[in-house]
């Protein structure tokens, strides 16, 4: 049956997070966008709150909920700053999530567990200088000797890259096989040999940690291979299923602040003896940003349904992040222009929200390739095979026994 509701716990869940946002965000992110500072202290709060794993089953650590609830915790910390949606879009849908649906149950109860509490923070390397579409183009390596592996290589534009605890990072075990030669690895900042340097100067995202991490013959247990040997390439695909169904909702986020600065603007701002907002072309923007609004959330949401059910999505939330992101440029820009000077300083958010949007048009699939995704699904040039394992329906285990009982 189609039920476009949602829940009274989601309900909940969204007013709590939009008010951690309008009291612990909203009145210091101008001055952390100004100094490009990140306030760790955010991603406490987080795990206080329960939020760091949100959709994750309570019998690791996670409050149990269904993915959509994760999609409703990114579209209301995006609609504060895209810098907090990205901390939960790594260490929540990239890191443990994938953790979730890959781990054994010895690494689950290392690493996820903790990281779902909020105890210690996850993120995820796959990206290189000469390696972000293209992945097979990585030269991170990690040869294996005796009871480890020794990973040498680096990954740049990673997401807490100074914050977080855990990383899962991909090299190459058998460059001879190409992607299928790529392998999956669990590695702890403590390793000697890691390093991490933040990057500056950023168009936006200011208030994020963003930055490389350098391996330098770190010796990784064998029993931080992530899958088996050769999963890696597959592994990064899933958990990207993850990170772009994150992205997409919270680019969902960004378009209701620009949709909500815009609208009190427009009743503000008189010009010719009205408000801006009586002028018909200040009203097609705004029609376009609602329009939007909505088209997207029912892409993201119609992908976290099918997560929920088990299906596999990589279709569906390919679509999602293309056009969500698309739209929240799109809305962004419209929102500038609604401001018009005012909207090229930081006195307004808008300025801030067009910075930031342009990044999640191209992190985790450029919208190129989202463009080739979806012409070859409906030319019927690709197909998804079934994946040795899969994220787990919703409700959990644990959840279906309290219903039963």
């Amino acid at each position: 049956m189609m039920n476009f509701a949602f829940t009274e716990e989601q309900d909940m869940l969204r007013k709590m997070v939009r008010q951690f946002v309008d009291k612990e965000i909203m009145p210091y992110i101008k001055e952390w966008d100004e100094q490009g500072k990140f306030d760790p202290n955010i991603l406490k709060r987080l795990g206080e709150l329960n939020l760091m794993g949100v959709c994750i089953p309570e019998k690791y650590g996670g409050s149990g909920m269904d993915y959509n609830s994760l999609a409703i915790v990114c579209e209301e910390l995006e609609r504060g700053d895209t810098a907090f949606r990205t901390a939960v879009s790594v260490h929540t849908a990239l890191n443990s999530m994938t953790l979730l649906q890959w781990g054994n149950e010895e690494q689950k109860q290392k690493y996820l567990v903790p990281q779902a509490k909020g105890e210690k923070i996850g993120a995820f390397g796959l990206t290189e200088p000469n390696a972000g579409s293209d992945v097979k183009a990585m030269n991170s390596t990690a040869v294996k000797e005796g009871d480890y592996y020794i990973l040498n290589g680096q990954k740049t534009w990673i997401s807490l890259c100074d914050m977080a605890d855990h990383f899962i990072v991909f090299a190459y075990t058998d460059k001879s096989k190409g992607h299928k030669g790529i392998s999956a690895f669990i590695v702890e900042r403590t390793m000697p040999g890691f390093s991490s340097k933040a990057i500056k100067g950023k168009l936006g995202i200011r208030a994020g940690n963003t930055g490389e991490i350098f391996f330098d013959n770190i010796k990784v247990p064998k029993e931080n291979l992530l899958g088996e040997e050769g999963e890696g390439f597959k592994i990064a695909m899933s958990a990207l299923d993850n990170g772009r169904f994150s992205v997409a909702a919270g680019a969902c986020g960004l378009i209701m602040a620009c949709l909500e600065a815009s609208v009190q603007y427009c009743h503000e701002r008189k010009t010719f003896g009205k408000e801006i907002g009586q002028h018909q072309l200040v009203k097609q923007m705004i029609a376009n940003m609602e329009a939007k609004l909505q088209m997207a959330r029912l892409l993201v949401y119609k992908a976290g349904w099918l997560k929920n059910q088990g299906i596999r999505n990589t279709r569906e939330t390919s679509l999602a992040k293309w056009k969500a992101c698309d739209f929240a440029f799109e809305a962004a820009n419209d929102a500038v222009q609604i401001h018009g000077a005012y909207g090229y300083s930081n006195e307004y958010p808008v300025e801030r929200h067009l910075r930031n949007a342009k990044a999640p048009v191209i992190y985790e699939g450029t919208r190129e390739i989202h463009t080739l995704m979806q012409a070859d699904y409906v030319l019927g040039y690709r197909q998804d095979k079934p994946l040795r394992k899969m994220l787990p329906a919703w409700p959990f285990e644990e959840e279906k026994d309290l219903v039963e009982h």
